[in-house]
């Protein structure tokens, strides 16, 4: 298990990504998912108000009515089974982080999910880099103290402005951010390891990674730019990466993969846990049959010269 950041959070070190939920997962996929996830160990769910609001058909708050169906369904103590995150800004009826933009779409996140309180809330933009930290650290301050949430962070925030907020959060006396949730894999390294790791560190906060398969390349899924014919709809972007240097890395993944009885998605998620400031990388499940190279992720002990090998054959790629 890991902590988050100073928070009293103890999760498994994976977390489980609600993007797919009413988007490539419909209800009994997702109800399938959360139970496969939660009887192999796993405890951490991490969603968005905006998810999926982009699929057709779709208005936004798709992933967090089906968690809130989920614990419903499962009755008295499945709340406590789970360690729930979800994200404010980006819903269509609901965007950016005005106080009360933001007050008004917890509430909404609140009903969806059908519980009382949200473990860990976060600015899942920063819609408006003008906008008022100090108002910004206030508003999620206050959402602490009324109960709602319990623990804030920011996501795709800069190192600057994350700074930023911690500090007005002390010099006001509310609470401060815990975490920090950046796009970080072993195809994109360079900036969040230059400048975010030594802000998560100098204030004491857990990196949170999203797209650690970089939208399946990191699985071995895509080893030629033709897409098969059952290609999820992120295939596309994925193979981009097949060039020499992403499957470079890709191979090496297979090597370590081998060597320890577990899928090349469960090496490349391990490799994130390893990174400095990593609590738990986020991955999503479209089926239950891949619950288990997640739980594996989180499991897998990598030795030194594995970490030290993923490292080389993906410095220059990333």
């Amino acid at each position: 298990m890991a902590l988050i950041g100073s928070s009293d959070l103890d999760v498994f070190p994976i977390g489980l990504g609600g993007n797919t939920f009413g988007f490539t997962a419909d209800r009994d996929a997702t109800f399938a998912i959360l139970d496969a996830w939660v009887a192999g160990g796993g405890n951490f769910v991490d969603s968005a108000d905006s998810y999926s609001a982009w699929a057709p058909g779709n208005k936004g708050g798709e992933s967090e009515t089906l968690i809130g169906e989920w614990l419903a369904a499962r009755g008295p103590g499945a709340r406590e089974q789970l360690v729930i995150a979800t994200k404010v800004s980006q819903h269509p009826e609901y965007r950016g982080l005005a106080p009360e933009n933001v007050r008004a779409a917890l509430d909404a996140s609140l009903q969806r999910l059908q519980t009382d309180v949200i473990d860990l809330y976060y600015a899942h933009y920063d819609t408006d880099p003008e906008q008022d930290i100090d108002e910004i650290a206030a508003t999620f301050g206050g959402l602490v103290v009324e109960g709602k949430v319990r623990y804030i962070a920011p996501s795709n925030f800069s190192p600057e402005r994350i700074a930023a907020w911690v500090e007005s959060a002390r010099r006001q006396g509310v609470a401060v951010p815990v975490a920090v949730q950046p796009y970080y894999n072993l195809l994109h390294r360079s900036e969040v390891e230059r400048a975010l790791v030594p802000v998560a560190q100098q204030y004491g906060l857990s990196l949170i990674p999203y797209y650690g398969l970089e939208k399946g390349f990191l699985a071995g899924k895509y080893r030629s730019t033709e897409l098969p014919a059952d290609a999820s709809p992120r295939a596309a972007q994925a193979v981009k990466h097949v060039t020499p240097e992403g499957l470079a890395i890709v191979d090496k993944l297979d090597e370590i993969a081998l060597a320890h009885d577990v899928k090349p998605a469960a090496v490349a998620l391990a490799w994130l846990r390893y990174q400095p400031s990593v609590a738990a990388p986020l991955a999503s499940a479209s089926r239950v049959a891949q619950v288990d190279d997640l739980l594996d992720a989180g499991r897998v002990a990598l030795a030194a010269d594995e970490i030290e090998a993923l490292n080389e054959v993906s410095a220059t790629a990333a």
